[in-house]
């Protein structure tokens, strides 16, 4: 029941303010008895819109002009924006413009409100609810998971209390055999100096009494034996073993004990059709920072995290940066050439390819590791997916082709259409390639001045040939590519100066150019999880950071 309609609050008239009302004036938004009718449209019937009082909702109530009060807009100035009456039409301020019903225009809106009311009622205000409880639930299991976590070091310090105890056992139960070792050699030569004593004081006696002796023959007689005891016994210092004492390393001791992976927040914002939060594009884009990175030749990044990008150029290094525009590490690539392109895995792992040797590199704890070594081709491009697949662009002489990986393993190749023909041109030129949320497999082809989209499975989609730039004839030629959480395909435009926004089905949505972000030969591109985009000036060796959605 209409609220206004109730018998516990009846509408009064709003001229006599004692009747009850019984109709209402759409243009005046005044309520009105059937007494006061008469009087309200007296001034100018025309001016007036009177209908019962129960239909006022269903009513459309028109603007009033704001340069003819006593008249209301049925038209919009396409030119303008603005709400117009027929004597506005034919102002000079309108001339040569065109015009639209209201009601078309009102009825259009209408049903942007129903599709838009129904989407957020079936779709977007589930998913935040879906997201709260999931929340949630996280929140009221994390006390059981910490406590498990703890619960678990517990038992691993007992078992190592354990390994300790039985260690010193043993090194307890080595001791009391070198102790023993030690005995038995100190014991045999004392035996042995023992043995020949008494035989030197026997001769000492025979000694002494030759000495004492007057009888002639006897002390003649006497042959020296002094040579069998002149060999002296030998001193035995046998040295006690040590302790030597190693000092505790209590970082290598925590490594050895168990690693705890640090805390990772993985934010994803996926695309409305998976019910999830939909971010459109800003009307200007905003460049947030720029990183000067010292390089030369600028060609690639990718973001580690929120906090931490990864480039290399023209050089035989690859440098990391944290956004707050601090150096945090060089490193040199293993074969100390100039790497192709950088990536890294859903472990966090650096992955660079080397041309020279045909090689894909996964970088563990700082050490280079061989990934993927190809026989006949040079890697130019990668790209890791959402399920931790490698895709890499790769040439041979007049051949491209796109192959995937799930580790070591070749698991698909993707060179030609339906058709035979081949998707890629045949050269070494630069092909960045990405995965769009939907899986699409999108390869920026410059030679062929294209951005080629095929499927997961390989089939091909889509080519996008570029859009008309209003400020520069250059033809088109896309360096990098990337995509980001609403499906969109971002691609630079390195001799125009500027990236093109298309969406999933190749459609051109818009530029982001050097009038918003000072853009100059943008070439490398990255998104991060909070859909920041990261840009490589090729010349000028700055990484830009921009926000271009809401």
């Amino acid at each position: 029941m209409d609220p206004d309609d109730s018998l516990q609050d009846v509408k009064r008239c709003d001229a006599c303010k004692t009747a009850i009302v019984q109709s209402y004036c759409v243009i005046c938004h005044v309520s009105l008895c059937k007494l006061c009718i008469g009087e309200h449209i007296s001034d100018d019937y025309d001016n007036h819109k009177v209908v019962s009082f129960r239909h006022r909702k269903s009513t459309l109530i028109y603007p009033k002009c704001e340069k003819h009060p006593h008249k209301i807009c049925e038209l919009q100035c396409k030119d303008c924006k603005k709400f117009v009456c027929s004597s506005c039409m034919t102002s000079n301020q309108h001339k040569g413009h065109d015009f639209e019903e209201v009601l078309v225009v009102f009825k259009i809106k209408k049903e942007i409100v129903k599709n838009d009311l129904e989407e957020m009622e079936k779709s977007i205000s589930p998913s935040y609810e879906e997201g709260a409880l999931d929340l949630e639930n996280q929140l009221a299991n994390l006390s059981r998971e910490y406590e498990k976590l703890t619960s678990e070091i517990s038992k691993k310090g007992e078992q190592w209390h354990k390994e300790i105890d039985i260690v010193i056992n043993k090194m307890k139960t080595h001791i009391i055999e070198i102790k023993l070792k030690h005995n038995d050699i100190l014991q045999k030569y004392l035996d042995e100096i023992k043995k020949t004593q008494p035989l030197i004081k026997q001769t000492l006696l025979a000694l002494k009494a030759i000495e004492n002796s007057t009888e002639v023959s006897t002390v003649i007689e006497y042959s020296s034996e002094i040579g069998e005891f002149s060999k002296l016994p030998p001193r035995i210092n046998v040295c006690l073993p040590e302790l030597i004492q190693k000092p505790i390393d209590r970082e290598q001791f925590y490594n050895f004990f168990r690693e705890i992976t640090p805390l990772s927040t993985d934010t994803k914002w996926d695309v409305l059709s998976q019910n999830n939060f939909v971010r459109k594009l800003l009307d200007e884009p905003e460049l947030v920072a720029t990183i000067q990175t010292g390089g030369v030749n600028l060609r690639s990044v990718t973001c580690l995290n929120e906090h931490t990008i990864i480039t290399s150029g023209l050089a035989n290094n690859i440098k990391c940066f944290n956004v707050k525009i601090s150096l945090l590490e060089t490193m040199k690539p293993k074969s100390d050439k100039i790497p192709n392109d950088i990536a890294v895995d859903r472990n966090a792992y650096l992955l660079y390819c080397d041309g020279s040797s045909g090689k894909v590199y996964q970088v563990k704890n700082g050490q280079p590791e061989e990934m993927v070594i190809l026989q006949g081709w040079t890697p130019i491009k990668l790209c890791v997916t959402s399920t931790g697949d490698l895709l890499v662009t790769m040439f041979s002489i007049d051949r491209s082709k796109v192959v995937r990986y799930s580790g070591s393993t070749e698991k698909q190749t993707i060179q030609f259409d339906d058709e035979g023909n081949p998707l890629y041109s045949g050269n070494s030129q630069i092909k960045y390639i990405t995965e769009n949320r939907n899986h699409d497999i999108c390869v920026a082809d410059k030679a062929a001045g294209a951005v080629v989209v095929v499927n997961q499975d390989g089939k091909f989609k889509w080519r996008y040939i570029g859009h008309p730039f209003p400020t520069t004839d250059e033809p088109f030629k896309p360096f990098g590519i990337t995509s980001d959480s609403q499906s969109h395909i971002l691609t630079a435009d390195g001799d125009n100066h500027c990236i093109h926004i298309l969406d999933q089905n190749g459609q051109f949505l818009r530029y982001i150019d050097n009038s918003y972000c000072d853009l100059k030969n943008p070439y490398g591109l990255c998104v991060d999880n909070s859909d920041m985009l990261f840009v490589c000036e090729l010349y000028k060796g700055t990484v830009k950071k921009i926000n271009y959605l809401k």
